[in-house]
């Protein structure tokens, strides 16, 4: 059985600003062979809760599951991944270029807090399912205060 790499982390930080990101997807959107940097694309997603945990559904077709990776902590999650491009011929040329290739990162603020020792993730026909438990109150840690 193979796995998809979850690492555990409590900072999302250096992602870079969104400034930089709107202006990229614009210059990939006109064109997407002019670019700042690599290419990126964002895969659509669905989030569904249930009262026992979230099931995030990514639509990545194409993307080889040894090039995904998905970082959580209890509030929030980050998938990304690379898509390679399709190999181009020189006798030809595009009428229609839809398909989005490079890398991608979807970062979600969670709307709960969840178990991040009670996460799974699997990849079958080109979407990424990652299902999150919820932490339950019973989980809570009680402090007791002393008397000084």
């Amino acid at each position: 059985m193979e796995f998809i790499k979850i690492r555990f982390t409590n900072n999302f930080d250096g992602m870079g600003s969104k400034f930089e990101k709107t202006i990229a997807e614009m210059f990939n959107t006109m064109n997407p062979r002019f670019s700042f940097t690599q290419s990126s694309w964002k895969p659509p997603i669905d989030i569904f809760e249930t009262p026992e945990g979230i099931l995030i559904i990514a639509e990545i077709a194409g993307v080889e599951k040894e090039d995904l990776e998905i970082e959580i902590n209890s509030r929030a999650i980050r998938m990304s991944g690379r898509r390679a491009p399709s190999p181009s011929t020189d006798k030809g040329r595009y009428r229609l270029a839809e398909i989005q290739y490079g890398v991608f990162e979807r970062v979600l603020q969670l709307p709960v807090m969840i178990d991040p020792e009670k996460v799974t993730a699997s990849y079958k026909k080109g979407l990424l399912q990652v299902h999150l438990t919820k932490l339950t109150r019973e989980m809570a840690y009680k402090i007791p205060i002393s008397e000084d």
